[in-house]
């Protein structure tokens, strides 16, 4: 069938064909949850659907063919973490990965959370990254293009054949506010039926893009915002995030100020051990009075090489524990390590990037997942 390719769960694309060819739009969540039951590939067309819903005479022919792409996936690791490749209509790869956690690692008023598994799903928003944070392996490959709202959306719809998704990251390739537009889409279709995810379930990662943090709360209110962080002052930020120079960490933390105020909500802070880079006490201090004043959860990650790019090492174990102390004891600021997983299958915080040789790989557990952690 010629004509150029929309994924099906492009919602402003379908929602106009179906208004142009006066099918009620109501019919599209429906059509929806059918696609995503099915677990089956589906190439539906306009005058296909109208010959379901609606009269076809005074139907123009479709300008377009609506696609459902299945993708290709790793096997589960050794902790059932799976890691899933889609193949684009312009012939590029994404990635996304399914993460397991347990509740029960959780903690609610200091005391263990009931529950058990259940899985978080890592999406990415773009091909390729134009930020160049050079501890990250998407941002070796440039930027190709930014994914439409149906191309986030159906690695949602993959991964849920896979598991029961419960939690959302956009953590994956790409940054999401560079492509706003169909970030916000993807998340109101999200929250919607079929796939009824409640904005607390989302959370949506920046380097500091500081003009969409100020939009985000008042576009999507109560989803979780968690920042880039990487280090406690601008010249650091800068030599391991090129982009931090277009967003200056004082005009960056009055936006958070702002967005914290609007919301009350709890911000998470993402923040790379490198050693030798910005683990030392003193990095540690002043990333606390930085912090003092905002409600935030610090999430140090240990770095994951990326094969022979790999410029940095991992900080030892004792130094990460003595940065969380300063953290927690000399600023009250709660602060957790993120367990490392997807190693095994490449899909490790930082190390999503197609066809890069020389990873690394190890195992992973059950952890506590990033939403239990403002609960």
């Amino acid at each position: 069938m010629a004509g150029t390719f929309k994924s099906v769960f492009d919602a402003s694309f379908i929602t106009a064909e179906f208004l142009n060819a006066q099918i009620n739009a109501h019919f599209i969540p429906l059509i929806w949850k059918t696609l995503i039951a099915s677990g089956r590939i589906f190439h539906l067309c306009l005058r296909q659907l109208t010959l379901c819903f609606g009269p076809s005479s005074s139907l123009p022919p479709p300008p377009s063919t609506l696609l459902f792409t299945p993708p290709t996936r790793s096997p589960p690791s050794s902790s059932s973490n799976y890691r899933i490749v889609h193949n684009q209509q312009n012939g590029a790869f994404v990635e996304a990965v399914i993460m397991r956690y347990d509740t029960r690692l959780g903690k609610y008023n200091g005391k263990a959370r009931p529950g058990g598994p259940r899985s978080t799903l890592c999406i990415s928003s773009q091909v390729g990254c134009k930020m160049g944070c050079k501890f990250c392996a998407t941002g070796s490959m440039g930027f190709k293009n930014n994914l439409s709202t149906g191309e986030i959306l159906e690695q949602l719809v993959h991964a849920s054949h896979l598991s029961t998704i419960r939690n959302v990251v956009f953590m994956g390739m790409g940054e999401p506010l560079n492509n706003y537009s169909a970030l916000v889409e993807a998340i109101r279709v999200m929250t919607a039926s079929p796939f009824q995810l409640s904005p607390r379930k989302i959370t949506v990662s920046t380097v500091g893009i500081i003009h969409a943090i100020k939009k985000l709360q008042h576009d999507i209110p109560n989803l979780n915002l968690a920042v880039s962080l990487h280090a406690p002052v601008q010249d650091i930020r800068c030599q391991i995030m090129p982009a931090a120079r277009a967003f200056p960490l004082d005009r960056l933390m009055d936006a958070l100020a702002e967005y914290q105020k609007k919301c009350q909500q709890k911000i998470f802070i993402e923040y790379i051990m490198l050693d030798g880079v910005n683990d030392e006490e003193q990095h540690a201090h002043k990333l606390g009075k930085l912090l003092e004043t905002f409600q935030v959860v610090v999430n140090l990650i240990p770095f994951n090489p990326i094969g022979d790019l790999s410029h940095f090492r991992t900080s030892q174990e004792d130094k990460v524990t003595r940065f969380q102390k300063i953290l927690r004891e000399v600023y009250n600021i709660r602060t957790t390590v993120r367990k490392q997983m997807g190693q095994d299958i490449s899909g490790a915080c930082g190390q999503l990037v197609v066809d890069l040789p020389n990873k690394r790989f190890n195992s992973g557990d059950l952890v506590t997942d990033i939403e239990d952690l403002n609960m």
